[in-house]
């Protein structure tokens, strides 16, 4: 696992991914610095983060587009199977990579709170506290990225799908507003849910069984509830849409509450896309 983190570093630093992932954030957080804190003189660096929050929607598919899928296009992937090494190991190998990269300029972000603070009365716990929950919320979108990169050779295509994902993140709790929250209308977008999952699930496991399987039933568990009380589907939609969106939890920490629920979601969200990662990366493996 050392070996394949120390391989990833060099070929960031190598080449011009790590710089350009390190100068947008850095001019995301630095604009939002001028605009909030310097010209409006408002003491709260939370608001820059939240400000700069919209940046991960360029700079995590930036990062993450070529992790595997690079490797599957040079057929370099081969050689990581040969080694006297895990698949988990590989994946936590090239994420540990991943989130150094992402740490360094954070780390010159930390300096800004203190700066500030020489000019003015700076909530530095709060601050603090929103950067740690902003470091979590982009280790949560880089495992994401790094399962999009899984699924294809194609680095513009794990790029673009990466980018399309987390806008629709971003803007979801917008969106939810214009969905309709009628209990017909929130089952069958929950039907059409289950069969992206199926799709995913036979893509992963290559095992049409159970992916038809796991699809038949989440729906007969759906009909059946739905046909018992339908009230229970009304406004889930719009609900769901909500409660799965990572930029509106980390809203909490910029309205000054530690949201200690908000930070065991971005760690599961984490740990289930890496998870995901390392079956697709086992099911190319054993193919």
């Amino acid at each position: 696992m050392i070996a394949v983190l120390k391989h990833e570093l060099r070929m960031y630093f190598h080449s011009l991914t790590a710089y350009v992932f390190g100068a947008f954030l850095l001019a995301f957080v630095g604009i939002g610095s001028m605009l909030y804190n310097i010209q409006a003189a408002v003491s709260n660096f939370e608001y820059v983060l939240s400000f700069g929050s919209l940046v991960f929607v360029v700079i995590v598919p930036i990062l993450t587009m070529r992790v595997i899928a690079e490797e599957r296009k040079q057929k370099t992937d081969q050689l990581l199977y040969s080694l006297p090494i895990t698949t988990t190991q590989v994946i936590v190998g090239k994420y540990l990579a991943l989130l150094i990269v992402y740490l360094i300029p954070l780390c010159l972000i930390c300096l800004y709170p203190l700066i500030f603070s020489q000019f003015g009365d700076v909530y530095l716990l709060t601050s603090y506290g929103s950067i740690l929950a902003f470091f979590i919320m982009g280790a949560a979108l880089i495992a994401l990225g790094v399962f999009i990169s899984s699924l294809t050779d194609n680095q513009g295509f794990a790029a673009g799908i990466g980018i399309a994902v987390i806008l629709l993140n971003y803007y979801s709790v917008s969106l939810s507003e214009y969905i309709s929250s009628t209990a017909f209308g929130s089952v069958a977008a929950i039907c059409v849910i289950i069969v992206a999952l199926g799709a995913v699930i036979r893509h992963l496991t290559k095992n049409d069984t159970l992916a038809y399987g796991t699809g038949f039933v989440l729906f007969a568990v759906i009909m059946v509830t739905y046909w018992t009380d339908a009230t229970k589907f009304e406004g889930l939609l719009p609900n769901i849409m909500t409660k799965l969106s990572l930029f509106e939890r980390f809203s909490s920490f910029v309205n000054g509450v530690f949201d200690m629920t908000a930070i065991v979601y971005y760690i599961t969200v984490a740990a289930f896309f890496l998870f995901l990662s390392v079956q697709s990366l086992e099911k190319r493996r054993y193919n």
